[in-house]
């Protein structure tokens, strides 16, 4: 009960506390003078009475007290005439009023100062910063390459605009990028879609502006109104690097009229395609476009000509030991890879390699490294034709089997297995036409069921692709699901819930691939790299992880513009490409040899050697055997089944 009480009493003086507060200012202002006159003067009489030099007569005492008082409320205290204590009162509390008003004054135009700020509405007074618009999950690995970028930078800035509240824009960078050295990371609230607010950011000072698709169907509309909304906030052309990324194909050109002749826009729905195709068809060719990608690793560089100029480019090759060469680029901006080995260079072009750092690509001859007798001619290989296994379907499918029409040889076929029947699908892809080289053929089944996997005998299959359903309307099975499919709902175009199917898909393969007692050879396209860590695959597997690959090769086009041409070509099916080809087609495998050796035997069919792969060491990370950019004089003793990197055509 004595608890009850105390607790009714709390309520009760609490409420007559907030009545007191909702009196309004005059009645605060009352009642605290009548508190502190309660205190004050009960406490000034205490000290005056208990004093000992204190007055003996009561009207001196009193007085005393008075002074006490007006000291203690900075009302003076002043003793005279009534006329003159009144006068003094009246100008203490005058002043008392301006001072608490400056007070006042300055205390709210500090807090709205702190709340502008914490708003993120000041505008960025930076020059030569990355500007990055918009924010979604792709935000981190741009910002984490941006870091590694300007590591040997002794200042620079990342500034971020995008419609979240600028404190947490900071705490979830913090949280996922906790190390970001002499870098300094800038947030602002503000729309992208907005040229007033864009300035923020200061766009027409920057040396390069990023814009990131954001998720949702509307996510490409949106990157098409920033662009033009970034034309407008800055209308002369500058010298900032302009990147973007669409998603869907249908909408990659509207982008890049939006962005301009000097804007670069990437479509990820077709990058991620020739990726997958390219990877599927040369496994581990994903772990050398992670390797060239992140900043962590080696990076293409451009360096001049030095001493190369009116030499050939098949000479260049050898010019470097730790540096691969790899192009020219001329002095009007176009790129050149792997040219013909007679090519002369100009004294204006600049050589475009491969290197730890800018300052790595030193020349140091390396043709002394070679050894002539370890060098073998090629062995030709005939075409031969593939089984293919495309499980899934999603709006990047029919980029996929277009192009693998484009790489693979006469007589291929592609088996796709996916939600919904031939005839949708067929439709929807828009695909039914006429193929040079490839046959395909649908089939309508769910890819998480362990008995539709085990009918398909995937090990047969010289490769098998798995993307993220989308999209499908499906029949209902009836009141009940059988017990052995996984009742998995289709996920939206876009967002890591692609992955859960493949998931599953991937957990029956491995299945599938121990009981055949092999490795099955799988390219896994993913939306999220933190699913990747999940995935129930083998170490060193192939992953085309969407958000993280478009986000570093954005970083990498916003640090070298050249880098959007090189890319382009390396993607395509015409032109140069990155191969990994036996090593034992190159040099014998019976010795130790130079790296050299390798380089000069590609150079005599025309390709570019930028690297190796040992299979004995495909399962061992972080690097699964891939080694780019070796020293040209370190000698290796490579294995029949060991594959050499190099840049040659398709």
């Amino acid at each position: 009960m004595a608890q009850r009480h105390t607790t009714s009493l709390r309520l009760r003086l609490q409420y007559r506390f907030d009545h007191l507060v909702a009196g309004g200012t005059p009645a605060l202002i009352g009642w605290f003078a009548l508190a502190c006159l309660a205190v004050v003067v009960p406490a000034s009489t205490v000290l005056v009475w208990a004093d000992r030099s204190a007055p003996a007569t009561l009207s001196g005492r009193l007085t005393a007290v008075w002074v006490s008082v007006g000291q203690t409320l900075k009302i003076g205290g002043a003793v005279g005439s009534p006329l003159y204590v009144l006068a003094s009162v009246t100008l203490a509390l005058v002043a008392l009023l301006f001072v608490s008003t400056l007070v006042s004054l300055i205390t709210t135009g500090i807090n709205q100062r702190i709340m502008l700020l914490r708003r993120g509405h000041s505008t960025v007074l930076e020059s030569g910063h990355t500007v990055v618009l918009g924010w979604s999950d792709q935000i981190f690995p741009v910002i984490g390459e941006l870091v590694s970028a300007n590591a040997n930078q002794r200042r620079s800035a990342v500034a971020v605009l995008a419609q979240k509240d600028k404190v947490e824009m900071e705490e979830e960078i913090a949280a996922s990028v906790p190390d970001t050295g002499a870098t300094r990371i800038i947030c602002r609230n503000g729309r992208t879609t907005d040229p007033l607010e864009l300035a923020r950011v200061s766009p027409r000072t920057a040396k390069a502006v990023l814009v990131l698709p954001p998720e949702g169907d509307t996510g490409d509309a949106h990157v098409v109104k920033t662009l033009l909304a970034l034309d407008a906030a800055v209308p002369e052309p500058g010298g900032a690097v302009v990147v973007a990324a669409v998603r869907d194909t249908r909408h990659h050109v509207t982008a890049r009229l939006a962005a301009g002749p000097g804007g670069h826009v990437l479509c990820v729905d077709d990058i991620i395609a020739r990726l997958l195709v390219q990877t599927a068809r040369e496994p581990g060719l994903s772990l050398v476009y992670q390797d060239l990608l992140d900043f962590a690793g080696d990076e293409f560089y451009t360096i001049p000509s030095q001493g190369l100029a009116g030499r050939t480019f098949g000479e260049a090759l050898l010019a470097f030991t730790t540096s691969s060469v790899v192009g020219l680029l001329h002095p009007d901006g176009a790129v050149a890879l792997n040219p013909a080995p007679g090519t002369a260079i100009g004294a204006d072009d600049r050589i475009i390699l491969i290197s730890r750092d800018d300052d790595t690509a030193v020349p140091a001859d390396a043709s002394s490294c070679v050894e002539e007798d370890a060098i073998v001619m090629a062995r030709p290989g005939e075409p031969v034709a593939e089984r293919l296994l495309l499980l899934g379907w999603n709006r990047r499918a029919p980029l996929i089997v277009e192009q693998l029409d484009q790489f693979v040889s006469p007589g291929t076929t592609l088996d796709v297995v996916s939600l919904g029947d031939e005839t949708t699908m067929r439709c929807t892809a828009g695909i039914s036409g006429v193929r040079n080289r490839l046959e395909v053929d649908f089939r309508s089944g769910d890819i998480t069921d362990p008995e539709l996997l085990a009918k398909l005998d995937v090990p047969s299959y010289d490769s098998v692709i798995v993307i993220g359903e989308t999209d499908h309307e499906v029949v209902s099975p009836g009141p009940r699901m059988p017990d052995r499919a996984i009742d998995l709902a289709l996920a939206p175009e876009t967002g890591t819930q692609t992955d859960d199917r493949t998931l599953v898909t991937l957990l029956h393969l491995r299945a599938i691939g121990e009981a055949a007692g092999r490795q099955l050879s799988l390219t896994t396209e993913m939306s999220d790299d933190g699913n990747r860590l999940l995935a129930p695959a083998r170490e060193g597997a192939d992953f085309i992880v969407s958000g993280r690959l478009i986000s570093l090769l954005m970083t990498q086009i916003s640090e070298s513009r050249y880098l959007a041409d090189v890319f382009a070509e390396l993607f395509r099916a015409e032109g140069n490409e990155l191969h990994l080809k036996p090593v034992a087609d190159y040099v014998r495998t019976d010795r130790e040899v130079a790296f050299a050796t390798l380089v000069e035997s590609a150079r005599r069919r025309g390709e570019c050697a930028v690297g190796y792969r040992l299979r004995a060491e495909t399962a061992t990370g972080p690097a699964y055997g891939v080694r780019l950019n070796p020293d040209k004089r370190q000698r290796v003793r490579f294995g029949e089944h060991d594959w050499l990197i190099v840049l040659a055509e398709s």
